[in-house]
């Protein structure tokens, strides 16, 4: 959901463009991994910035708190996933990728 929030917030100030968010989800061919992209048409990440989004307190949003991004990161890695963002190689966005095991091995 925040990954969703924040993408929107990102195209209001998109101007004239089309604003699009697309949430898509794949499985992996050996069927170990699910993958969730979240992709938007806003502005993009500066390059400064795109190394520190996910530690604590960091923000690119003048009234963020910074905690947003690394909740999700804690969240996906007790899941046994990895989280990951770039800018989209096709034009304005940015692209957060989640991936996560289809199964956790449980230690006893």
């Amino acid at each position: 959901m925040n990954l969703a929030v924040n993408a929107m917030q990102a195209m209001g100030p998109a101007g004239g463009e089309a604003r699009k968010l697309k949430i898509a989800t794949a499985i992996a061919a050996d069927l170990q991994n699910v993958t969730i992209e979240v992709t938007d048409s806003g502005s993009g990440i500066s390059i400064e910035a795109l190394p520190h989004l996910f530690e604590s307190f960091f923000t690119t949003k003048s009234t963020g708190m910074g905690m947003g991004l690394p909740i999700c990161r804690s969240i996906v890695e007790a899941h046994g996933g990895e989280i990951s963002v770039a800018n989209r190689n096709e034009g304005h966005g940015a692209r957060f990728t989640i991936r996560l095991p289809t199964r956790q091995e449980r230690s006893h």
